[in-house]
């Protein structure tokens, strides 16, 4: 299976699937010399690992990641850095049912199709399982960016969204069970996704992250631009069906002498407005990056739905097991990792391309 590293001067590579032993990750890129805080590292995976309330699946994992090479006396050392996250709560047998039949909107038919074969236990690869040792390689990430911080959060779930205050930081956001710094919105979307739970339903939602004191000058030009490589990561992850950045669909609204982001000077150069999101011809340009990512409702639900089997005939499912009602919240933590290794890799990148 192709496609399992991210990418170029700071590379993750991942290995694993839901119901097997446990999840890799191997870092390589990673400088020499960087004082690696794994309190940090087990600190984002906690915020990420399943079972934490009563809006998340309540498999019990407890996410502990083993570093296995590339650090010495709390210092990276150059060479790869292994990761190792065991899986200690697989209940392969809530799957017994479903090996022959292809679950809506899951990847079981597309794998099937393109390799003969799929792991219904969770959904295997395509599990957001495989997640945790991506957290763990973008905690490490964070810790190279300093003092650019990716900071995300829940913008909306369903139809409600919140009115996220300027002044956002993570320990205002985990003041919410969701990760919703609307603690009066948070309430709302709490309600919703406990009816969803209920009904043996799902709801989906959006995340936003922003990134203050990002330096001008990060992004390489046309292909592997700044927000093309924050699109093409945060896709990566399950469930994601969107991907837009500073005004995004909104800013088709507008004229363009509404739109534009004009210069000013303060102590810098500066912008005005950032409907621009932080980048110009896929070059930071020094503006907070602000970007949002929507995730679909969870694609296993227990509500009976109509389906075929491999054998082609129609059939009906519905799948037990234990599953998030909502993906958002946890997907807050993957994000800002994601966004991090974004950033350290073209960070990395930018020491190259000046004498």
């Amino acid at each position: 299976m192709a496609g399992s590293t991210f990418g170029e001067a700071f590379r993750v590579t991942n290995a694993g699937e839901s119901h097997g032993a446990g999840l890799i990750a191997i870092v390589d890129g990673c400088p020499a010399g960087i004082e690696l805080d794994e309190t940090l590292i087990q600190h984002d995976l906690d915020r990420r690992r399943p079972g934490q309330n009563e809006y998340t699946t309540q498999r019990q994992e407890a996410d502990t990641v083993e570093i296995l090479s590339g650090v010495y006396q709390g210092e990276t050392t150059g060479t790869p850095i292994g990761l190792l996250i065991h899986n200690t709560d697989q209940r392969s047998k809530d799957y017994q049912d479903i090996t022959e039949a292809y679950r809506p909107s899951h990847a079981d038919y597309t794998y099937d199709a393109k390799y003969g074969r799929f792991d219904p236990r969770g959904g295997g690869r395509s599990s957001a399982r495989i997640t945790a040792v991506t957290v763990a390689a973008g905690a490490i990430a964070k810790q190279i960016i300093t003092p650019m911080r990716p900071i995300a959060y829940v913008k909306s779930i369903k139809d409600i969204e919140a009115d996220i205050p300027k002044d956002v930081n993570e320990s205002l956001i985990e003041q919410s069970p969701i990760r919703c710094p609307d603690l009066l919105a948070s309430k709302r979307m709490q309600a919703v996704i406990r009816d969803a739970r209920k009904n043996r339903d799902s709801v989906g939602g959006i995340v936003e992250c922003v990134m203050n004191d990002v330096r001008v000058g990060l992004g390489e030009p046309v292909f592997d631009k700044l927000d093309a490589l924050l699109a093409y990561a945060m896709l990566g992850i399950p469930a994601t069906k969107g991907f837009e950045i500073g005004s995004g669909f909104d800013g088709t609204r507008e004229f363009g002498s509404e739109h534009n982001d004009s210069f000013t000077i303060t102590d810098r150069v500066t912008t005005i407005t950032n409907k621009s999101g932080g980048v110009q011809g896929g070059i930071s340009n020094g503006m907070p990056v602000l970007f949002r990512v929507a995730f679909k409702p969870t694609a296993t639900i227990g509500q009976t739905q109509q389906t075929v089997t491999r054998e082609g005939n129609e059939t009906t499912i519905a799948p037990t097991g234990r599953h998030d009602p909502c993906v958002v919240p946890r997907a807050v933590p993957i994000v800002e990792a994601l966004t991090a290794c974004v950033l350290a890799d073209l960070k990395l990148r930018d020491r190259a391309s000046r004498i």
